[in-house]
């Protein structure tokens, strides 16, 4: 990630965090998903808001983040009248397949994406930079399997100042993570 000037370890930059990925970062260091040592720190690339937006930084950065880049969505799964919320992880050069695999998945009859002041609400995030890392820790978190196996993720830190570089292996340790293939689709 030689593109940005401002890169460090997530741990020395708490106080741009969001409150729920600062905790869940606390909480939570990253390890080997084999059980062995502790991986590459989360790191924190401190960006201007108004580049928060995927197509945006990569047009400030270049084109090669989008094979690198993830983003989070909230969808809202309807079955029964019961409404509940779940997150779902892609690469940045696809789309999340949400009336297909999402819902399948899900087992619901409707999911489409939350609106976005449940979303905000919901995870204590800001709009642009919702991240899996600090998602309340009931939802289920489907994340494509692409996004598991790039070795280094660009994801949002919570706010829209800043994003977080973590190894795509890492996130699949997440609180309630189910790892999709075929989540995704080309956008």
């Amino acid at each position: 990630m030689d593109a940005f000037d401002d890169v460090r370890p997530a741990s020395e930059r708490m106080d741009l965090l969001v409150p729920p990925v600062a905790a869940a970062l606390r909480a939570r260091p990253f390890a080997d998903p084999a059980g062995a040592a502790a991986v590459e720190p989360v790191l924190h690339v401190d960006t201007a808001p108004e580049i928060a937006d995927t197509a945006v930084l990569v047009e400030n950065h270049g084109p090669w983040l989008l094979e690198q880049s993830a983003n989070c969505v909230v969808v809202a799964a309807k079955r029964g009248g019961v409404t509940s919320l779940a997150a779902c992880v892609a690469l940045g050069h696809t789309r999340v397949d949400v009336n297909g695999t999402v819902r399948r998945h899900l087992g619901a009859r409707k999911v489409s994406f939350a609106p976005m002041d449940t979303a905000l609400e919901a995870t204590g995030m800001e709009y642009g930079g919702i991240t899996p890392i600090g998602l309340p820790a009931d939802w289920p978190l489907l994340i494509d399997a692409a996004v598991v196996e790039t070795p280094y993720v660009l994801i949002g830190s919570g706010s829209r100042r800043g994003k977080l570089i973590a190894p795509g292996r890492a996130l699949a340790e997440l609180p309630g993570v189910t790892v999709l293939e075929g989540l995704a689709v080309p956008a």
